[in-house]
Parts: structure tokens; sequence; C-alpha cells
């Protein structure tokens, strides 16, 4: 296992970890007896994969340790922290004032990841090679979502947080009408060599 590798499956690691942390303050918000350090704890170990996703893609390129199985834990390791922040953070109130992630968000981010996936299910059934390249719209949408998770977990006030939500979706959607591009194309074109029965 490289050293990237490793990287990545410490981000997954963390992420129970943040979601204990985090449901640990939602609890004690819900109790009226908000617990400060468990908010920042549950921020830092967030901030901590975040930042492993752009270090394990560092290593790999610098040290030439791209693998197989990295480029398969890699994107899984980003929607386990990313759908994981989303639910819990939508869940539980972070505020005296109902301070959570709204409702809508979260539907657009699972209704996405759901589209994505159902692609490339559909590609796979119909024996065609899953070439779906990286798209820029794709990273600029894992920025952004980590950016309105921040938000959240930081307390931006007063500025609610629909407003980062909002900017994200904007990406998500076309993040995912890139792919669905991207699935279309493939789809519609013979596979070179098609696979076996």
């Amino acid at each position: 296992m490289t050293h990237a590798t490793k990287v990545t499956v410490a981000r997954m690691f963390l992420v129970p970890v943040f979601a204990f942390l985090a449901i640990a303050y939602g609890r004690s918000v819900t109790n009226h007896l908000p617990d400060e350090n468990l908010r920042i704890a549950a921020l830092s170990v967030f901030i901590l994969a975040a930042a492993s996703d752009g270090i394990d893609g560092w290593i790999a390129r610098r040290f030439n340790q791209r693998s197989d199985l990295g480029a398969y834990l890699d994107p899984i390791a980003d929607k386990f922290l990313v759908l994981t922040a989303v639910i819990v953070l939508t869940i539980f109130d972070w505020g005296e004032s109902g301070w959570s992630l709204p409702l809508w968000f979260t539907i657009i981010v699972l209704l996405r990841d759901s589209v994505i996936l159902g692609g490339i299910r559909i590609l796979y059934s119909a024996k065609r090679k899953v070439a779906i390249r990286p798209h820029w719209t794709g990273k600029v949408c894992t920025v952004s979502l980590f950016f309105a998770l921040g938000w959240v977990m930081l307390k931006v006030v007063p500025f609610s947080p629909a407003y980062p939500c909002a900017i994200a979706v904007v990406f998500l959607l076309w993040s995912m009408l890139e792919y669905i591009r991207q699935g279309v194309k493939i789809l519609t074109h013979p596979p070179e060599n098609p696979k076996p029965d």
C-alpha cells in the first residue's frame, strides 16, 4: 500500500470520529447546553479529513504513487466524508435558532450522487467501459460542499447557511450534467472491445 493510499484510508477512519463528535455537539445544543469544545473538535477533524483529500493526491503525483487501489478508494473516502457530514448537519441543529443545513440542499446532494451511480450502473449493464474523466466542475463542487459544511460548523452569522448551499448547488448540478453528458456519449458510441457475456 502506497503512502498516498494510507492517507486516503486514514481519511476514511476520521469520518466516524467526526460523526461521533458532530452528533454529540448536536445533542448538547438540543439539550440547551452547547459544548463548544465538541464543535471545535468536530470542525478540526473535518478540516483534517478534507485537507487529506488534497494531500493524498499531491503525494501520489509528487512521488509517482498512483495506484488502482488508491484511485478506487479516493472517491469512496470523499463521498463517505461529504455524505456523512451533510446528513449529520441536516439532522442536528448547530445553533439555538435551527442552525443546520437546509433539507432541500441535502436532497439535491443525495439526488446528484444517486443519478451518477445510476448512470454508472446503466453503462455497466450496457457492457460499456466506464471511463468517466474528472471534470473541473466536480472539483469545484467538492470545494463548495466543504465550504458550505464549514460555514455551518463555524457558525458564520448572521448569514444563513442557505447562501453557501445555493452556491454549492450550482456546481452540484453543473457537474452532474457534465457526468451525464459523458455517460450519454459513452452509451451512444459502440464499444471498441465489447465486454463478454
